[in-house]
Formats: structure tokens, sequence, C-alpha cells
């Protein structure tokens, strides 16, 4: 959890941030806000036209705003292209999450062969299998069970009751969400007179650096090869990953979303909570995939889509489903006429 800040001067932040400032750059700065209730010692940031009116009325000591809107205030401000992204900055720079106590817990249980770095911590009832290695400053909480052939990378976070089963890998930076289970067996079912044989589960889970798995979220290990999810993939809340799946770098998935096995998604996709993709699928790099939306085919070339049918009223709803049950009929009708047409011409 974050501590508190005791404040940094508003020059300071945008040096560090990267952006320039106008207005006082000494007033000091001790939180992040948003705009409609910030106060003294807060800063809030302006991001789209939505919320220009808090603008004036807001009692932010300073604020972050694009260069177009720099002269609708005049409070100390940020001034940058991309606000929430200098917000983000901002924030980890006030609330910094406190430094982890290095050391195994007593209730703990680690593995004899078990590589656990001196600056690790180890929390209560952890439970670290064997040959598996803990780098440099990595954190493992409360109830984290990490069986063993495990490689947790320097600085990696792995929030309370995370499972990560065996022969995974989890790069540096990477943060890990409670409840996640990272390689347990994909769905490999194969039917024969009537009845299911399991297929066993060979391949390893490979997560990459600075990558975030959310609370819930399941990643399954390969059938026979790796299920990949390379660098800065961010993946939200109780999103299903299948085997052998391939998530390509600064890919963002967000809640509830469905991915089913052997599918490839490209590097800088984005995709929307809910939505469902089917198996060994092909997503281009930059695709973007409404909420909500079921995919069947695979994505040639980058582009937006939408598969969703927005919401209506009840009354409306039954009666366009109504017209959508006779269009088939409707199109045979006119394909008749269109064929007696032909005919009569000839």
């Amino acid at each position: 959890m974050a501590q508190d800040s005791t404040g940094i001067p508003l020059r300071q932040l945008a040096e560090r941030c990267g952006v320039e400032f106008a207005g006082d750059g000494d007033v000091v700065i001790e939180r992040v806000a948003p705009l409609d209730a910030a106060g003294r010692g807060a800063i809030a940031f302006l991001s789209g036209p939505r919320y220009r009116g808090h603008l004036s009325s807001t009692r932010a000591s300073a604020v972050i705003v694009m260069p177009g809107d720099a002269a609708a205030t005049t409070l100390p401000r940020l001034i940058t292209t991309n606000p929430y992204a200098a917000y983000a900055r901002v924030a980890a720079l006030l609330h910094p999450s406190p430094a982890a106590v290095p050391g195994v817990h007593p209730s703990a249980v680690v593995a004899a062969s078990a590589r656990v770095a001196p600056s690790a911590t180890i929390g209560p009832r952890a439970v670290i299998g064997e040959r598996t290695a803990i780098g440099e400053k990595a954190q493992i909480g409360a109830g984290v069970v990490i069986a063993e052939d495990c490689d947790i990378g320097q600085d990696c976070v792995l929030h309370p009751n995370v499972v990560v089963y065996a022969h995974s890998s989890i790069g540096a930076r990477s943060i890990v969400h409670g409840g996640a289970v990272i390689g347990a067996d994909g769905f490999g079912m194969a039917e024969h007179e009537g009845r299911w044989i399991k297929v066993p589960q060979l391949g390893h889970t490979v997560i990459g650096v600075d990558v975030e798995i959310g609370a819930n979220t399941t990643i399954d290990r390969g059938a026979i090869g790796d299920t990949v999810i390379e660098d800065d993939v961010k993946l939200d809340n109780q999103i299903q990953i299948g085997h052998n799946c391939r998530i390509g770098a600064h890919t963002a998935i967000a809640g509830c979303a469905g991915i089913a096995g052997s599918t490839i998604i490209g590097r800088n996709c984005k995709i929307g909570g809910a939505a469902m993709i089917a198996g060994h699928l092909d997503i281009a790099d930059g695709t973007v995939i409404a909420a909500a939306t079921a995919l069947a085919d695979s994505t040639k070339t980058a582009g937006i889509y939408t598969g969703a049918f927005p919401a209506l009223p009840q009354r409306e709803w039954m009666r366009l489903m109504a017209s959508l049950r006779r269009l088939h009929s409707l199109f045979e009708r006119v394909r008749a006429l269109e064929r007696a047409t032909k005919q009569g011409e000839s």
C-alpha cells in the first residue's frame, strides 16, 4: 500500500517527470486528487473536455493540463501532451510504496534447494518449491505458493495467495495480484468413445518483464510448447488465457476477457472487457477489440473490431429481434425476385 507523501515542489515534479511547468514552481504538492475534490496541497489533472468545467472551480494547488488548456487557468500547472501519463508519474512520486523488509517469515516453507536472494521478502505461510529461484528485492506475499523449478525475477511483487505452478518464470519488476494462478494445466482433453482423456500439459509458462497480472487472472501452461506473455503486457482482473497462447509486448487486456488456446495476439493490442477470442487465431499488431466482442477469425490488419450489439430498451430490442428472425426469408424472396427478373430480361 502506498505511503503518505511529505510533499515535493512543483518544479521538482516537472523535472522528474520531464514536463514543463508554469506559475509558482515552489508550491509544495503533497498528494493527487480529482479536480472536483482536490484541496490545498493536491494536484489534479485534466485529460479531456468533459471535465474542463471543473478547472475554473477546483481548489487544487496545481493542475496537470495539455498545452491547449494551459491558458484556461492561473493555477500553477504542469503542461504536457499526455496529462494522464504525467499524473501516473506524479502519483508514484508522491505516494511511493513502502519499502519491504528483507527476510523469510518463520512460518514460510522454503525448500532446501530453493535460492532466495538476501534482499528478497518471503511472507507468512508462503511456500517456495525445490530448485526455485527468488530474485533480489522480490516480494512474495502471505500464502503465496510457488512450485518447483520456477524463476521469479528481481523486484517482482507477488501479492497474497498467488499460485505459481512448476516450470514457470516471471520477469523482473512484474506484479501479480492476489488469487492469480500462473501455469495451471490447460484445458486439453481428447474425446474417445463418449469419454474424455486428459492430455498431459508438458509446456512451461513464461512471463516477461514489467508485466502486471490482475487479481484472479489465470494463465495456463503450454500443452507442448510454452505459453508466453511478453514484456510490458498489462492484464486486468479475471482474465483467462489458454494454453500455448502468446500475448505480444505492450498489449493491454481488460477484465473478464477470455482467450482460447494457441491464439497469438500481436504487440500493442488493446482488448476490451469481456471480449471472447477463439483459439488458433492470429491477431495483428495494433489491433483494438471492443468490449464484449466475440472474435472467431484472425485479424490480418490493425484496426478496431467490434461485435457487441449496443443495449436498447427491451421493447425495441424485441421488435428488432422479431425483424431479424424474418431477415433470412426476406433475403430468399429478394433473391427469387432477382432470378425471375433476369429470366424475364433474357
